[in-house]
Protein backbone atom coordinates (compact mmCIF):
# COMPACT_ATOMS: atom_id res chain seq x y z
CA UNK A 1 0.00 0.00 0.00
CA UNK A 2 2.72 2.45 0.75
CA UNK A 3 4.52 2.24 -2.71
CA UNK A 4 0.76 2.49 -4.24
CA UNK A 5 0.44 5.90 -1.75
CA UNK A 6 3.82 6.47 -3.48
CA UNK A 7 3.10 6.20 -7.22
CA UNK A 8 -0.16 8.04 -6.68
CA UNK A 9 2.02 11.18 -5.52
CA UNK A 10 4.11 11.34 -8.19
CA UNK A 11 1.70 11.32 -10.32
CA UNK A 12 -0.03 14.21 -9.23
CA UNK A 13 3.09 15.98 -8.59
CA UNK A 14 3.41 15.98 -12.16
CA UNK A 15 -0.16 16.95 -12.80
CA UNK A 16 0.58 19.63 -10.84
CA UNK A 17 3.57 20.45 -12.70
CA UNK A 18 2.40 20.56 -16.11
CA UNK A 19 -0.80 22.52 -14.99
CA UNK A 20 1.79 25.34 -13.65
CA UNK A 21 3.80 25.20 -16.92
CA UNK A 22 0.71 25.47 -18.99
CA UNK A 23 -0.49 28.82 -17.13
CA UNK A 24 3.19 30.21 -17.66
CA UNK A 25 4.21 31.94 -21.16
CA UNK A 26 6.68 32.25 -23.43
CA UNK A 27 8.99 35.11 -23.32
CA UNK A 28 7.83 38.07 -25.39
CA UNK A 29 11.21 39.15 -26.31
CA UNK A 30 11.81 35.96 -28.06
CA UNK A 31 8.73 36.31 -30.78
CA UNK A 32 8.90 37.16 -33.97
CA UNK A 33 12.04 35.25 -35.16
CA UNK A 34 12.83 31.87 -35.19
CA UNK A 35 15.35 30.80 -33.15
CA UNK A 36 17.40 27.35 -32.07
CA UNK A 37 16.28 26.10 -28.60
CA UNK A 38 18.15 23.22 -26.71
CA UNK A 39 15.01 21.13 -24.84
CA UNK A 40 15.67 18.77 -22.38
CA UNK A 41 14.49 15.04 -22.63
CA UNK A 42 13.45 12.17 -20.33
CA UNK A 43 17.26 9.46 -21.37
CA UNK A 44 16.25 7.53 -24.15
CA UNK A 45 13.24 9.76 -25.54
CA UNK A 46 15.33 11.47 -27.83
CA UNK A 47 13.74 10.11 -31.01
CA UNK A 48 10.63 9.77 -29.92
CA UNK A 49 10.31 13.34 -28.56
CA UNK A 50 11.46 14.34 -32.18
CA UNK A 51 9.09 12.03 -33.78
CA UNK A 52 5.87 13.28 -31.54
CA UNK A 53 6.97 16.82 -32.10
CA UNK A 54 7.15 16.49 -35.71
CA UNK A 55 3.26 14.72 -35.81
CA UNK A 56 2.31 17.84 -33.49
CA UNK A 57 3.77 20.40 -35.74
CA UNK A 58 2.02 18.73 -38.86
CA UNK A 59 -1.75 18.72 -37.14
CA UNK A 60 -1.70 22.07 -35.69
CA UNK A 61 0.20 23.43 -38.86
CA UNK A 62 2.69 25.41 -37.43
CA UNK A 63 5.45 24.25 -40.10
CA UNK A 64 6.16 27.91 -40.39
CA UNK A 65 6.73 28.62 -36.63
CA UNK A 66 8.59 25.13 -35.58
CA UNK A 67 10.96 24.49 -38.42
CA UNK A 68 12.79 22.28 -37.61
CA UNK A 69 13.28 19.11 -35.04
CA UNK A 70 17.16 17.53 -34.62
CA UNK A 71 18.87 14.71 -32.64
CA UNK A 72 22.44 15.94 -33.14
CA UNK A 73 24.60 12.51 -34.28
CA UNK A 74 28.09 11.88 -34.56
CA UNK A 75 30.18 9.29 -36.33
CA UNK A 76 31.81 7.41 -33.72
CA UNK A 77 34.64 4.33 -34.77
CA UNK A 78 34.30 1.17 -32.27
CA UNK A 79 36.84 -1.74 -32.54
CA UNK A 80 35.37 -4.49 -31.74
CA UNK A 81 37.39 -8.16 -32.15
CA UNK A 82 39.87 -6.43 -34.20
CA UNK A 83 37.28 -4.80 -36.88
CA UNK A 84 36.77 -1.18 -37.38
CA UNK A 85 33.19 -0.14 -37.35
CA UNK A 86 31.48 3.34 -37.53
CA UNK A 87 28.18 3.82 -35.71
CA UNK A 88 26.10 7.04 -35.30
CA UNK A 89 26.22 8.17 -31.43
CA UNK A 90 23.93 11.09 -30.44
CA UNK A 91 25.81 14.11 -29.89
CA UNK A 92 24.25 15.20 -26.63
CA UNK A 93 21.79 12.39 -24.90
CA UNK A 94 18.87 13.85 -23.77
CA UNK A 95 18.50 16.54 -25.30
CA UNK A 96 16.61 17.84 -28.90
CA UNK A 97 17.33 20.99 -30.81
CA UNK A 98 14.41 22.87 -32.23
CA UNK A 99 14.64 25.84 -34.40
CA UNK A 100 11.15 27.41 -34.08
CA UNK A 101 9.45 31.16 -33.36
CA UNK A 102 9.41 30.92 -29.42
CA UNK A 103 5.45 32.16 -28.90
CA UNK A 104 3.02 30.99 -26.07
CA UNK A 105 1.68 28.35 -28.79
CA UNK A 106 5.14 27.11 -30.08
CA UNK A 107 6.34 26.92 -26.07
CA UNK A 108 3.34 25.09 -24.78
CA UNK A 109 3.47 22.50 -27.89
CA UNK A 110 7.53 22.00 -27.49
CA UNK A 111 6.78 22.21 -23.47
CA UNK A 112 4.14 19.76 -23.39
CA UNK A 113 5.49 17.40 -25.79
CA UNK A 114 5.51 13.77 -23.97
CA UNK A 115 8.85 13.09 -22.85
CA UNK A 116 10.06 16.41 -22.37
CA UNK A 117 11.13 18.04 -19.32
CA UNK A 118 11.95 21.55 -20.25
CA UNK A 119 13.83 23.92 -22.15
CA UNK A 120 17.27 24.53 -20.93
CA UNK A 121 18.01 28.11 -19.65
CA UNK A 122 18.03 30.40 -16.26
CA UNK A 123 15.11 29.01 -14.46
CA UNK A 124 13.74 26.88 -17.40
CA UNK A 125 13.32 29.94 -19.32
CA UNK A 126 14.52 29.36 -23.22
CA UNK A 127 17.75 30.67 -24.39
CA UNK A 128 18.21 30.12 -27.92
CA UNK A 129 21.97 29.16 -29.20
CA UNK A 130 24.38 31.72 -30.19
CA UNK A 131 25.60 31.53 -34.05
CA UNK A 132 28.91 30.18 -32.09
CA UNK A 133 27.33 27.30 -30.44
CA UNK A 134 25.15 25.95 -33.40
CA UNK A 135 28.35 26.07 -35.91
CA UNK A 136 29.94 22.64 -34.45
CA UNK A 137 27.07 21.19 -34.83
CA UNK A 138 26.85 21.87 -38.49
CA UNK A 139 24.06 23.63 -38.96
CA UNK A 140 23.51 26.35 -41.59
CA UNK A 141 22.53 29.81 -39.78
CA UNK A 142 22.19 31.72 -43.09
CA UNK A 143 18.96 34.09 -43.58
CA UNK A 144 17.31 32.41 -46.73
CA UNK A 145 14.56 34.57 -48.30
CA UNK A 146 11.65 32.65 -50.60
CA UNK A 147 8.38 34.17 -52.03
CA UNK A 148 6.40 30.99 -51.08
CA UNK A 149 5.26 28.97 -48.34
CA UNK A 150 3.50 26.32 -46.52
CA UNK A 151 0.17 26.01 -49.11
CA UNK A 152 1.26 27.91 -52.02
CA UNK A 153 1.92 26.15 -55.53
CA UNK A 154 5.28 25.38 -56.61
CA UNK A 155 7.23 24.16 -60.38
CA UNK A 156 10.15 22.61 -60.59
CA UNK A 157 12.29 24.17 -62.91
CA UNK A 158 15.73 21.66 -62.49
CA UNK A 159 16.95 18.80 -61.19
CA UNK A 160 15.26 14.82 -61.31
CA UNK A 161 11.97 16.58 -60.45
CA UNK A 162 11.98 18.77 -63.58
CA UNK A 163 8.79 19.77 -64.68
CA UNK A 164 6.66 18.72 -61.94
CA UNK A 165 4.37 21.48 -59.33
CA UNK A 166 2.73 20.32 -56.65
CA UNK A 167 1.80 22.27 -53.03
CA UNK A 168 4.13 22.87 -50.51
CA UNK A 169 3.29 20.32 -47.44
CA UNK A 170 6.56 21.80 -45.01
CA UNK A 171 9.45 24.33 -45.20
CA UNK A 172 13.00 23.41 -43.81
CA UNK A 173 14.90 26.83 -43.59
CA UNK A 174 18.14 25.25 -42.14
CA UNK A 175 18.46 22.81 -45.01
CA UNK A 176 16.88 25.30 -47.74
CA UNK A 177 14.32 22.61 -48.98
CA UNK A 178 10.33 22.44 -49.81
CA UNK A 179 8.24 18.94 -49.32
CA UNK A 180 5.89 18.51 -52.18
CA UNK A 181 3.92 15.51 -52.47
CA UNK A 182 4.64 13.71 -56.49
CA UNK A 183 2.72 11.06 -58.18
CA UNK A 184 5.12 8.14 -57.56
CA UNK A 185 3.97 4.75 -59.59
CA UNK A 186 0.49 6.03 -58.60
CA UNK A 187 0.74 7.07 -55.27
CA UNK A 188 1.64 10.22 -53.76
CA UNK A 189 4.97 10.36 -52.47
CA UNK A 190 6.42 13.43 -50.79
CA UNK A 191 10.12 14.41 -52.13
CA UNK A 192 12.41 17.22 -50.60
CA UNK A 193 13.64 19.74 -53.47
CA UNK A 194 15.91 22.71 -53.07
CA UNK A 195 14.83 26.08 -52.96
CA UNK A 196 16.82 26.75 -55.75
CA UNK A 197 15.25 24.05 -58.07
CA UNK A 198 11.50 25.40 -57.96
CA UNK A 199 9.87 29.00 -58.29
CA UNK A 200 5.82 29.87 -57.15
CA UNK A 201 3.28 29.57 -59.23
CA UNK A 202 1.08 32.41 -59.63
CA UNK A 203 -2.82 31.79 -59.16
Amino acid sequence: MADEEKDVQKEEQSENADVAYENDKAPEDLSGKTHWYVVHTYSGYENKVKANLEKTIENRHLEDQILEVRVPLQDVVEVKNGARKTVQRKMFPGYVLVNMDMNDETWYVVRNTRGVTGFVGPGSKPVPLSDAEIKPLGIRTDTVSVDFGVGDEIAVIAGVWKDTAGVVQRMDMSKQTATINVDLFGRETPVEISFAEVRRIDS
